[in-house]
């Protein structure tokens, strides 16, 4: 793996989330598919927490389609996500980005500067 965690797992992932997400259509994707997977998450858990197996198993058909969008948009970059080291790892990386990550890039105006960056500029 390249740069260590220091900071734990939230400090890392931002550190270089900018440049990991470069791509316009990336970013564009991002911008409607992590909040559709959120909200599919959030629906799942509260059809898990009313036992509405039918409402469970959508909700997170739902999340799960929301998150292969992003991994075709995540095809495009120039550079690619460091590797998962196991199960725990993909789970914990993947909701940190979907619910803090991606959110603090948009609200710190990350998303806007990639997203209006003319091409060839990093």
């Amino acid at each position: 793996m390249g740069a260590g965690r220091e900071g734990g797992l939230l400090a890392w992932q931002f550190r270089d989330y900018a440049e990991r997400h470069q791509d316009k259509l990336n970013l564009w994707l991002h911008l409607y598919a992590v909040p559709a997977f959120i909200a599919g998450m959030l629906a799942a858990a509260l059809h898990l927490l009313t036992l509405n197996t039918i409402g469970f198993v959508v909700s997170l058909g739902f999340a799960a389609i929301a998150f292969g969008v992003q991994a075709l948009g995540h095809a495009r970059e120039r550079l690619g996500h460091e590797p998962y080291r196991g199960p725990a790892d993909f789970v914990s990386r993947v909701f940190a980005e979907q619910f803090v990550t991606f959110p603090r890039f948009v609200l710190s105006g990350g998303w806007m500067r990639n997203v209006t960056r003319r091409a060839g500029h990093h």
